[in-house]
């Protein structure tokens, strides 16, 4: 007897205990599971947490949707975290070909004022979170965003 396997896609999100967090009952997924959005409280201060695992096809093109539908769902306080398949600039991949980087994404984050807080606090740091052996490259396409204006507040 052979089991059929489905391919299957999931967003998680943790937070971590010391910092307790109260969620809402306002938890939105995305309909083929590549996002989660909860709404709740960490320290008595309201917070969006939005978790992104883009599909390796049209990773970009789903990015920039998604933000857009959840953009008048959202508070300042908000951070995307995710596996965005893209990186945002050529520092963020090895290899010296192709050094254009997410322009469209970071046209995007530049809209809607986010920004990479990795990267707000090592501006000149280069770290990599994933390994492409088709194209024997390091990149790196898991990010933390967050509005500007909100960076003086994280630590």
């Amino acid at each position: 007897m052979q089991m059929e396997r489905k391919k299957s896609w999931c967003s998680s999100t943790y937070v971590q205990q010391k910092d307790t967090f109260n969620p809402r009952l306002s938890i939105v997924r995305g309909k083929q599971g590549h996002y989660i959005m909860i709404k709740g409280t960490i320290q008595q201060e309201d917070i969006t947490l939005v978790n992104i695992y883009a599909p390796i096809t049209g990773a970009l093109e789903y990015i920039k949707q998604i933000l857009m539908d959840i953009k008048q769902e959202i508070t300042r306080n908000i951070i995307i975290v995710g596996d965005f398949i893209t990186s945002l600039t050529s520092m963020d991949r090895s290899s010296k070909q192709n050094k254009q980087g997410g322009s469209g994404l970071k046209d995007i984050l530049h809209q809607m004022d986010l920004t990479d807080i990795f990267k707000a606090f090592h501006a000149k740091a280069v770290d990599y979170t994933y390994f492409s052996i088709t194209h024997g490259m390091f990149c790196r396409i898991d990010y933390m965003l967050e509005y500007k204006t909100r960076l003086k507040n994280l630590r």
